[in-house]
């Protein structure tokens, strides 16, 4: 029974505190698919007021960034998440939208935070996914 206690003991000082983890999607609707290759820049708003870049990434084949960095987690603040749509969907494209920035609040620090976005050729949505 001490083993058992010292071995939870040991296990919740080694744990590190939690923290929240941001993830996006980019779903193509006109095509009905996720919007690969494009790249993402995730920031986070400072106490004056300026944005600090935190993470970059590239949407995956299916259109994911599942995380930014190495498994990074982010504490509460604001964030947005920018991304470079200009070369979408192949190098000759000229979007209407050749930036979509989404800015959002992280207000749990434990939360993961899914902030996809759905686009088309005039327009563009966005939610909290899970």
């Amino acid at each position: 029974m001490k083993a058992i206690a010292l071995a939870l003991l040991i296990g919740t000082i080694a744990t590190p505190a939690a923290a929240a983890d941001i993830s996006t999607h980019v779903l193509d609707l006109a095509r009905g698919v996720g919007g690969k290759a494009v790249p993402v820049v995730l920031s986070r708003r400072t106490a004056d007021g300026k944005w600090q870049k935190v993470g970059t990434a590239t949407t995956d084949a299916d259109g994911r960034v599942r995380s930014f960095g190495d498994a990074k987690a982010f504490d509460v603040g604001i964030y947005s998440l920018q991304f470079d749509m200009s070369r979408y969907p192949d190098a000759a494209a000229s979007p209407f939208f050749p930036e979509i920035t989404l800015t959002f609040r992280v207000g749990d620090k434990a939360g993961h935070y899914h902030v996809p976005v759905v686009v088309s050729p005039y327009g563009y949505s966005t939610y909290r996914g899970n």
